[in-house]
């Protein structure tokens, strides 16, 4: 890639110093001195527009993408069946299979759901 662009970027110099270079000839054959200035004011127009095209271009990342997260699945089963006890009976130590409720910390009873 950057041997690419070093080569470019000479081309572009030398095409532009031609082409003022032959302008300036035929035009002022007579004055020598004109001739130098055309070939010294192409290369400089060549080496500026040279490596202005050959500057590196920054795009910006694509976003990140988050996909959306899985729905959380919390099994509770059916309240007065085998595993509505099982599950009740195993989650809090208070649990009263005769009621169906718990004795929660805030000192009130609570249905297990």
């Amino acid at each position: 890639m950057l041997k690419k662009v070093a080569t470019t970027t000479v081309a572009l110099a030398l095409v532009a110093g031609a082409a003022l270079t032959t302008q300036t000839q035929s035009a002022n054959a007579a004055q020598g001195w004109q001739v130098g200035v055309g070939i010294a004011g192409g290369l400089a127009a060549g080496a500026i527009l040279g490596s202005a095209l050959s500057q590196p271009r920054y795009y910006a990342p694509p976003p990140a993408y988050y996909p959306a997260p899985a729905p959380v699945v919390v099994y509770r089963p059916a309240p007065w069946t085998p595993a509505w006890y099982d599950y009740c009976s195993r989650k809090y130590r208070s649990f009263n299979p005769n009621t169906g409720y718990f004795l929660a910390y805030s000192g009130q009873y609570t249905f297990c759901r």
